[in-house]
């Protein structure tokens, strides 16, 4: 009898272990967040061969969706296996992430996206960061070249996208500069530190001067797109793209702001920028409709009152429940980590303790994936951009991206 029950209760623990929250101790919730990681990409890699093709998510079928090289999010999937390799140090993962990162190479001479800090400082800057190739800082100081072809001394802010219509047609956006900036700015700062040239400093400090003036609401909550006359600096409209409406609050809009203005502050040491960082983190932080998990809603503001939605919404469909964006979620854990290391006392162990329990609700059974789920990302629940009706409740390779940012840095905070 003892021995035909042997099999069953090994089988239920097995399923029980499988489908057990990772422990949110520090130590523990790191290394799992890794082995889980591991073994997701693991089957990720089994089924891709094509380096030339970048996972993005998944298609509404439930089949892995790629993106290509002169997309905004092709190198986070190199820049997910160079954080994956930092911390095991396993040959594999290199060579994974050696793959993927030198067929982004030609993005180097790209002038046409002002993306090129998600695309190279993600894959290249973490590759040169690791291995101290040369041939990698070359690339990056082309890169930093090509970003900074991109501004504007009239308008003192490097163009996000050239001259289109607004996304539903009813503005043309001449010179519009998107909140997401902030994170390319990064490539600049480095760029200055690896030639002597402080011209790049120059420009990211006057983008980070001018979104810090237009873009922040006196709340400090934030617009997604501002909307420049490029031959008189003239700000003529301000608009979102991604979010609920023009003055909502598009919650991973909030975190690249976070996120982006920390960094500054950690270049620059200019307490304006810090100051800012840290009243953007409040008011996502305390904001009413943070819920419990710290898992924000896609956009802050989505069904109240007075913000009005100027594109097709359809409430019915997703209001019950409204959607979460558990991509935001992992952008603001990264960078509660730094903004706690340059803040004091009481809210220096505020956004640790903030960070923290953002990064495990990221690591529950209800936003991490289990192996063979998920099309083999980490973090489910996230949202690209409802108002275009694409990419909702899905995982994304950013998302991923940030969670594991988000782990080495907790790791780093815990020395």
């Amino acid at each position: 009898m003892m021995l035909r029950r042997i099999p069953i209760v090994l089988l239920f623990f097995v399923v029980f272990t499988a489908f057990t929250p990772i422990d949110n101790s520090g130590d523990l919730l790191i290394s799992e967040g890794f082995k889980r990681a591991e073994q997701l990409y693991s089957d990720m890699l089994k089924e891709q061969h094509d380096y030339r093709l970048y996972p993005r998510t998944a298609n509404e079928d439930g089949t892995l969706k790629n993106t290509s090289l002169k997309e905004w999010t092709s190198g986070f999937w190199a820049g997910n296996l160079w954080y994956l390799y930092e911390y095991t140090h396993k040959q594999e993962w290199k060579d994974a992430a050696l793959a993927w990162t030198n067929t982004l190479a030609d993005n180097q001479y790209n002038k046409s996206t002002h993306d090129l800090g998600f695309m190279m400082y993600c894959s290249y800057g973490n590759a040169y960061r690791l291995t101290h190739n040369p041939q990698y800082k070359s690339i990056m100081i082309q890169s930093a070249k090509s970003l900074a072809s991109r501004y504007s001394p009239v308008t003192k802010t490097i163009k996000s996208w050239d001259q289109r219509l607004s996304w539903d047609g009813k503005t043309m956006w001449h010179y519009p500069v998107i909140i997401d900036n902030m994170m390319n700015l990064e490539l600049l700062f480095w760029a200055t530190k690896a030639t002597g040239d402080s011209t790049y400093y120059k420009i990211a400090v006057n983008h980070a001067e001018t979104t810090m003036k237009n873009h922040v609401r006196p709340d400090y909550s934030t617009y997604h797109v501002v909307n420049y006359d490029e031959k008189t600096g003239k700000v003529l409209n301000r608009e979102t793209c991604q979010g609920y409406a023009d003055n909502s609050t598009w919650a991973r809009g909030q975190a690249w702001a976070i996120y982006g203005f920390t960094m500054v502050y950690r270049e620059t040491h200019d307490k304006r920028f810090l100051e800012l960082a840290q009243h953007l983190a409040d008011f996502f932080l305390n904001n009413k409709r943070l819920p419990e998990d710290k898992i924000p809603l896609w956009d802050f503001n989505v069904n109240q009152p007075g913000y009005r939605p100027l594109w097709a919404y359809d409430r019915d469909k997703y209001s019950d429940p409204i959607p979460r964006d558990a991509s935001a979620a992992a952008v603001v854990s990264s960078a509660l980590f730094e903004l706690s290391d340059f803040s004091k006392g009481e809210q220096r162990a505020n956004y640790k303790n903030e960070a923290v329990q953002m990064l495990t609700s990221l690591s529950s059974s209800v936003y991490l994936a289990i192996p063979h789920t998920n099309d083999n990302f980490l973090i489910k629940h996230s949202v690209g951009s409802l108002p275009h009706h694409a990419e909702i409740d899905v995982p994304l390779c950013y998302a991923d991206y940030y969670y594991l940012e988000a782990l080495l840095r907790y790791q780093h905070a815990e020395k």
